[in-house]
């Protein structure tokens, strides 16, 4: 069974930097492709960014040059990492890590991009204050 738990969330004020993980276990040699989401009360759940299994990846339009995903791996364990930059309050969410199958091949992160992926972490919270 694929397990992903995400940590690094934090307090932070505007203009500050975090970096978020996500370990992913269970998943023998198959590879995925990894994506962090973010949901917040007042908003849908919404895609921040995603790797696929060929290493390309894909960003909301919107958060483009703040964040950056990357990803370490070794036999046992995949570590997805979301590095973000130049925080604003409007960043205040909780913060998911999701894997779908290799097959998923993203070439953009659309609204309905939540429902390819079928495994889901517990989150993570990051508040940003102004």
């Amino acid at each position: 069974q694929l397990q992903l738990v995400e940590s690094g969330g934090d307090s932070v004020e505007a203009g500050g930097s975090l970096r978020l993980s996500c370990v992913v276990s269970g998943h023998s040699y198959t590879d995925y492709c990894l994506g962090w989401f973010r949901q917040s009360p007042e908003k849908e759940r919404e895609g921040v960014a995603a790797m696929n299994a060929d290493g390309s990846t894909v960003y909301a339009d919107s958060l483009k040059g703040r964040f950056t995903i990357s990803k370490d791996k070794t036999n046992t364990k995949i570590t997805l990492y979301l590095q973000l930059n130049a925080l604003i309050p409007e960043d205040t969410a909780i913060y998911y890590c999701a894997a779908a199958p290799a097959w998923v091949n993203l070439v953009r992160i659309a609204p309905n991009t939540a429902s390819l992926f079928s495994y889901w972490g517990q989150g993570t919270q990051v508040t940003v204050s102004s």
